[in-house]
């Protein structure tokens, strides 16, 4: 889609000067719903730390691998939160291709990403879109949309993948997701991505500058990985437990890099409620 193209649809609150990270992040993983400020930026991420490109799409494959996961212990409806501009392996597709009665409901506070969402679901009685900030849990869970397609008396797959790392410890992350783990119902499944300065400091934290000198309004927050950890209480680790995304059970190359330190620059767990 060409910029032109795509000034002709996007919602009039957008200000295409100033970069979004989820239109960063489609750049990332070669989609095309994003403007000029976004790829400087991906592009800024890119130069600062060889590989991001890379390692976004290991984050991608790992969804990918989380939610075939969940189908398979059962799991029929999923809630995920700041899913994005859709792109390759949205979470419905996966689900519905393993169990075409799951039910998933998206959330994201980004115009676009809701707006594309919207178009992309028109058809899909079993999949829907809220525009929402994922920092106020009640309204997300409670919403008109969550209810028609979440049953809070069943398991629920809840992925919050390369989210929580916006959210800065002022906001107290790991409270807010204990909020959403208080409302998810017994059996329950909570998968997370988070990047972590852990391997190449450097190179993140030139990465955070070039999104603070940016202007977004989203500003990246690495933690270690016994901070990670700490999200996941009240859930029980699946083996292997917080690992570098691309060492979740990986299925094949495009789940993995060759280069061990792309693995880990994202770590990824998936937890159970008991």
């Amino acid at each position: 889609m060409t910029e032109q193209q795509t000034q002709n649809w996007i919602p009039d609150e957008v200000d295409t000067s100033v970069p979004s990270m989820a239109r960063t992040y489609d750049f990332l993983l070669g989609g095309a719903h994003n403007f000029a400020v976004d790829r400087m930026v991906a592009e800024q991420a890119e130069k600062a730390m060889p590989g991001a490109a890379k390692i976004a799409r290991i984050n991608r494959a790992f969804l990918g691998r989380v939610v075939r996961f969940m189908v398979d212990q059962g799991v029929t409806q999923f809630l995920d939160i700041g899913s994005g501009i859709p792109t390759v392996g949205n979470v419905h597709v996966v689900a519905q291709q393993a169990n075409p009665q799951a039910r998933v409901l998206y959330v994201d506070k980004d115009p676009i990403a809701v707006a594309h969402s919207e178009l992309m679901l028109g058809n899909n009685d079993r999949a829907d879109v809220l525009r929402a900030d994922m920092r106020d849990p009640e309204s997300i869970v409670h919403s008109s949309q969550a209810r028609r397609l979440l049953d809070f008396d069943k398991p629920i797959g809840m992925l919050l993948v390369m989210m929580i790392h916006w959210v800065p410890d002022e906001d107290d992350p790991w409270a807010l997701i204990g909020r959403y783990r208080d409302a998810l119902p017994t059996g329950s499944y909570l998968a997370l991505s988070h990047v972590t300065a852990e391997q190449r400091e450097d190179q993140v934290t030139e990465v955070q500058g070039k999104i603070r000198e940016s202007r977004s309004t989203d500003q990246l927050t690495p933690r270690s990985h016994d901070q990670i950890l700490r999200m996941f209480d009240g859930f029980e680790l699946v083996e292997p437990g917080l690992v570098g995304c691309g060492l979740w059970h990986p299925r094949g190359p495009g789940d993995i890099a060759d280069n061990p330190e792309l693995n880990s620059h994202v770590y990824g767990g998936v937890g159970k409620k008991l």
